[in-house]
This record gives structure tokens, C-alpha cells and sequence, in this order.
């Protein structure tokens, strides 16, 4: 890589407003559901960090898309989950807030400082070229390769049965090789079809770990809009679909909700091409990450000025429109994790630019002009994007009328 890589301080120069906070990984972030739900079930090696009851059964719902403030938004359209709301647990995503990181992050317990996904899509240091980490990957990279990391449903079934219900074609998707293999896979195309197959799955195991994936909320966000008329019904089919799953679980299964980012709506007027203005891209070799989180990656042997001089290009543009920070930045404050490992560190960008206000930043020269066509988007650390619900939503102790217990409300 360039000279200005590496995990030292940043030199000093003048500041913008201070970076937004970490993921809270290790204590409240979607990397401690699935850990602190082994935990639970007695598999060994893991902490029950988010202090979850006990049960013989756990179902982790993972819901594409469904940030804390979108559910207290559009809680009208949701019955079920809004009586679960004033007992919720407010969680982080992963950085950046996109579902590689935070799937990956989920289903290994670690940040990804230490798994490697680190972006929608980043450089590949070795092929030095920009690859996809979610569901178009590079034929030149191998998933378990590059993120080795032991996931937890591979540790979990060695003790206990462990089954994940998703969509059919993601059965051995480069993704879930990477981030969520081990156990059985029960493939389900409905909504409907997924519930029944979870509780039918869970009825027949006396202890079982399952993760049950949620996408189509995230879809209609992103071609419509969270606030949109088709975000709603989405959120709609879900609240009925899980209030079904919950009244069909075993008596002593924990239900949990919970999601991998949340999401903001870009108007079309504030999508913008970067690409167009050559002071933003100067020195730059590679590009990569969201719109709203954009990893940019140097020349070989750029140094320390050229850097600060690409960066001030940034400010003078984009001013408080943007966050931006070094490697180093970001890596000393921890939005990677504590540790970085080395084989990961070169797929972090030498500069990193954070949308702050709803705004996306495409580089069209290797971007489809059809993604300035996409509404809803997340990446970057606003409390929209960062903060994800965990919820409830079924228990030992509720039996067989779960909403009633939730917040003392009744149904």
C-alpha cells in the first residue's frame, strides 16, 4: 500500500467537527445477539453479554434495513413489534452500517477489524482491485479465506442442533460461506413458508440455535423509500408474520429481533457524482464502500501533504455535509474494533468520507448510473443508520401471549 498506511496517530492538522461514536462492540452491538444467545443454551465459550433469559430455544430474527428510529416512526403500521418498543434494547451496527459488515459481524461475534468485512465492496490488496463482499463476489476471492474467523453457528453445532431459515438461493451464497455457515439450512421462499419452517424446526429440537433472515423491508427501502406507502406494508407482512411465529413457538423459546442497519432517504437532487469534480478524486487509485460511506484509496507512495490536501478538497465541497477521517482516524477510534488485523488493515481506505446529512456520493466511472436511482441508503454513523432495535419478542416467561408482557400492554 502507500506510505500512508498503517495504525499510528494522524498528524496534526486542523479539525472539523468531531467523528461521530464507535459501535459499541463487545457490549451492545449486533455482534453480541447471536454469542450472548449461545451463551444462553449453554454452548461453551461464550458470554451472555446482553444479559438475555434463560431458554432451551433461541431465535434470532435478523430484519434487513430496520433501524430503531424507523420502527418508532412507522410504529403504526407495526401492532405487534410497537408493543415491544418502551422495553427494547437499543443496539449498534457494525461499521460501516451496511449488511456485510454487520451480517458478518453477527454471525462471527466479532468487529470487523477482525472478520474483514469492511465495506459493501473494498480493495482486494492482492489483486489490487475493488471486490464485492455481499452478493456479487470476485471469482479471485475465496469466502472463508477471507474471513476465517470460526462463526458461531459453526462453534454452536457442535454442541446443540443449529439450523439458519433464509431464502433458498442464499443456501451457499459467498456470504454465507463467509459469515453464517454451520448447521442445517432450511431454504424458504415466502413469508409465510419462512415462519412455518422456523416453528416447525424449533418444535422439533428439545435445544436449538436457529437465525431466521429477513430481507424484503430492506429491498423496498432501497427502491422506494423508508417512507414510503411499499415500506410500510412491508413492515406490515412482517409484524403479522412474526406475531404468528411467536404464538406458534415452544413454550420455552426466546424470540429476538433485531437488524443490521437502519436507513436514510436521499433526495435525487443530493446524489452526487464525486467523480466529476477532478480535486476530489487527485491521487486517488480506488474507490469503494457505500454512498454514504466511501472508502478512498491512494496512490502507491502518496504522502502525508498529498493526503491532507486531498481531504481539504473534501471539506471545502462537501463543508458539514460530511465527516472525514485517515485509516488511522477511524481505526484509533475504534469503528473497526480494537484490533485490526493486519491482513485486513489495507482493505480499510487511506481516507474515509461519511455522509452526515442525507446526502450519497457515487464515483460513476465504475458505478452504474441505475444506483443513483436507489431512494433509501445507509453506510455512515448517524443515529439512523447506527442504532438497531433488539426486541423481545417471545420468552419462557411470556407463554402464549408474548405482546402482553411487553411494556405492561395488553393486547
Amino acid at each position: 500500500m502507500n506510505s500512508s498506511s498503517g495504525t499510528g496517530s494522524a498528524s496534526e492538522r486542523p479539525s472539523a467537527d468531531p467523528l461521530p461514536p464507535a459501535p459499541g462492540y463487545g457490549r451492545s452491538s449486533v455482534a453480541d445477539v447471536l454469542t450472548s444467545s449461545a451463551a444462553v443454551l449453554g454452548v461453551p465459550g461464550f458470554e451472555n453479554t446482553l444479559n438475555l433469559p434463560a431458554a432451551r430455544r433461541v431465535c434470532v430474527v435478523m430484519v434487513d434495513g430496520l433501524g430503531w428510529s424507523l420502527l418508532k416512526q412507522r410504529g403504526g403500521h407495526a401492532p405487534f413489534l410497537r408493543g415491544f418498543v418502551p422495553s427494547a434494547r437499543v443496539l449498534t451496527a457494525a461499521f460501516p452500517t451496511t449488511t456485510a459488515a454487520s451480517l458478518a459481524s453477527l454471525g462471527t461475534g466479532r468487529p470487523p477489524g477482525e472478520h474483514g468485512m469492511v465495506g459493501y465492496d473494498v480493495l482486494d490488496p492482492e489483486q489490487d482491485k475493488v471486490v464485492n463482499m455481499l452478493g456479487n463476489w470476485d471469482a479471485g476471492v475465496d469466502p472463508q479465506r477471507w474471513q476465517p474467523c470460526p462463526t458461531v453457528l459453526e462453534r454452536a453445532a457442535e454442541h446443540i442442533p443449529v439450523a439458519s431459515v433464509s431464502l433458498p438461493r442464499f443456501a451457499d451464497s459467498a456470504m454465507t460461506r463467509a459469515a453464517l455457515r454451520g448447521g442445517e439450512f432450511i431454504g424458504a421462499t415466502g413469508v409465510h413458508a419462512r415462519v412455518a419452517a422456523a416453528a416447525q424446526a424449533l418444535a422439533a429440537a428439545p435445544r436449538m440455535l436457529m437465525y431466521l433472515y429477513w430481507n424484503e423491508l430492506d429491498k423496498a427501502g432501497h427502491k422506494h423509500g423508508s417512507q414510503s406507502q411499499q415500506w410500510g406494508f412491508q413492515l406490515e407482512e412482517l409484524d403479522s408474520a412474526l406475531k404468528l411465529l411467536a404464538a406458534r413457538l415452544p413454550a420455552d423459546t426466546l424470540l429476538l429481533l433485531t437488524a443490521d442497519h437502519g436507513m436514510v432517504d436521499i433526495a435525487p437532487e443530493h446524489r452526487y457524482d464525486f467523480s466529476a469534480d477532478p480535486s476530489l478524486t487527485a491521487g486517488v487509485r480506488h474507490t469503494a464502500g457505500e454512498p454514504r460511506m466511501v472508502h478512498l484509496y491512494l496512490e502507491p507512495g502518496t504522502g502525508e501533504q498529498d493526503r491532507e490536501s486531498l481531504m481539504d478538497s473534501w471539506r471545502r465541497t462537501y463543508d458539514k455535509k460530511i465527516w472525514i477521517a485517515t485509516r488511522e482516524e477511524a481505526v484509533n477510534a475504534g469503528y473497526f474494533g480494537a484490533v485490526v488485523s493486519p491482513e485486513v488493515l489495507p482493505r480499510i481506505g487511506d481516507v474515509l468520507v461519511l455522509a452526515r446529512e442525507p446526502i450519497a456520493l457515487y464515483d460513476l466511472r465504475r458505478m452504474k448510473s441505475s444506483s443513483l436511482e436507489v431512494v433509501g441508503q445507509h453506510g455512515s454513523l448517524t443515529r439512523a443508520e447506527r442504532e438497531v432495535p433488539l426486541l423481545q419478542l417471545a420468552a419462557p416467561a411470556m407463554k402464549r401471549n408474548p405482546g402482553a408482557q411487553a411494556g405492561g400492554r395488553k393486547k
